[in-house]
């Protein structure tokens, strides 16, 4: 990367579950001012705005904004599925780093109905097609909603290459866990063991507990990112900058391999991780903390391979060892991740850059993990795109 791209604010909300969230508009506007105060700039000084959401209307982003300022910058509306908030983060830091602007705002919200996620139209082709009938062939299940035969399938598929089991899931969604409990912005902060996410309702036979899934979420996140030369000119916060990113769309492999663990974005996963690396000479063996994208344990297990923190086929060796949490190589998902905080779609990517942001200034509080210099921040959309992100601290 050129020009230096600092995150000068983080602003975000306690996410709630459907029914008892604010409308979109506040909870945007809420999160928006945050990352402002946080920042030590007025909306003024920002010249360009992404905001990121999935289901509502055109320009939803406008109306949120406006609740802080009507400015006349331009505001660009972003939606790219799960991965919606860092793909605003994405357009923001290029905006900046190519030197357009010098401020840029990046906006991510989700206003969600209960239950399982739905399409509004059913009169156009799906962009889900192609995904549904390779999971139809590979996993058959009709009675399981498809979020849940998609990633579920791919933790089956892991299973029956590798060896992985049920317990291995259990251990990750009690980890998640165990971390939320320090973490007064999570909905889910009770500490639940193995056999608590084992016994729980099983919704796949050998396969899937309801503890394994996230929850529908409503809430709001948003950045503030700079260039290096103007924080040094206002005197903002420069400890945290974006040392790389790279967003991935799929590949043939998606569908070629007829893999689960490829329809739900493995190898987006391995190739955005990879070229994060390549752009910054930093080894994954660095990072110090992660949040990742854990929509479902069957996820955060694949995707530890995926990233590269252990070796294909070595997820259950990394979890039993206690790699993904405090005291081993990698802590992941300090925050307690989307199984705990909820997945609000387009506010799940800047939740993370919210927690991995103040993982590297050193006031994350009760979730900090101790002398953390590096991060990697990993979020996934089918359909699709995974954004990858390095953040460093200065």
């Amino acid at each position: 990367m050129s020009a230096h791209v600092m995150v000068a604010g983080v602003g975000m909300t306690k996410f709630a579950k459907p029914g008892q969230n604010e409308p979109y508009t506040k909870m945007g506007a809420t999160a928006v001012r945050d990352a402002l105060k946080d920042a030590g700039l007025p909306y003024d000084a920002v010249q360009q705005a992404y905001a990121g959401y999935v289901y509502g209307d055109s320009t939803c982003g406008q109306a949120a904004l406006y609740k802080v300022g009507m400015t006349g910058i331009p505001v660009m509306n972003v939606n790219n599925n799960c991965s919606t908030g860092s793909t605003a983060l994405f357009m923001a830091r290029q905006a900046v780093e190519s030197g357009v602007v010098d401020v840029a705002l990046a906006l991510g919200f989700e206003h969600m109905k209960p239950g399982a996620l739905t399409s509004h139209w059913d009169d156009r082709p799906s962009p889900f097609d192609a995904f549904d009938a390779e999971t139809d062939d590979l996993v058959g299940q009709p009675e399981i909603p498809l979020a849940l035969r998609y990633f579920g399938g791919a933790g089956k598929s892991h299973m029956e290459k590798y060896g992985s089991t049920m317990l291995d899931l259990a251990r990750i969604r009690a980890k998640a866990s165990r971390h939320a409990v320090n973490n007064p912005l999570a909905l889910f902060r009770n500490e639940l063991s193995p056999e608590d996410v084992l016994e729980s309702p099983t919704i796949w036979e050998g396969v899937m507990t309801r503890l394994m899934a996230c929850p529908p979420t409503c809430g709001a996140a948003a950045a503030v990112v700079v260039s290096e030369a103007y924080a040094k000119k206002h005197g903002l916060n420069t400890n945290v900058r974006i040392a790389g990113q790279a967003m991935t769309t799929d590949y043939a492999s998606t569908f070629d391999a007829h893999d689960m663990m490829k329809v739900v974005g493995y190898d987006m996963t391995a190739a955005a991780s990879k070229q994060v690396q390549e752009q910054t000479g930093i080894g994954i063996e660095d990072v110090d903390v992660i949040e990742l994208h854990d929509c479902f344990a069957h996820n955060e297990m694949i995707t530890y391979e995926g990233l590269g923190l252990c070796p294909e086929g070595g997820a259950s060796k990394f979890i039993a060892d206690g790699d993904n949490t405090y005291g081993g190589k990698y802590v992941t998902n300090p925050s307690g991740g989307l199984l705990s905080k909820g997945h609000p779609l387009g506010a799940t990517g800047l939740a993370q850059c919210y927690e991995l942001t103040r993982q590297l200034r050193g006031t994350a509080g009760s979730t900090q993990v101790e002398g953390a210099r590096t991060a990697l921040q990993h979020n996934l959309g089918l359909g699709g795109a995974c954004v990858v992100t390095m953040y460093q601290a200065q």
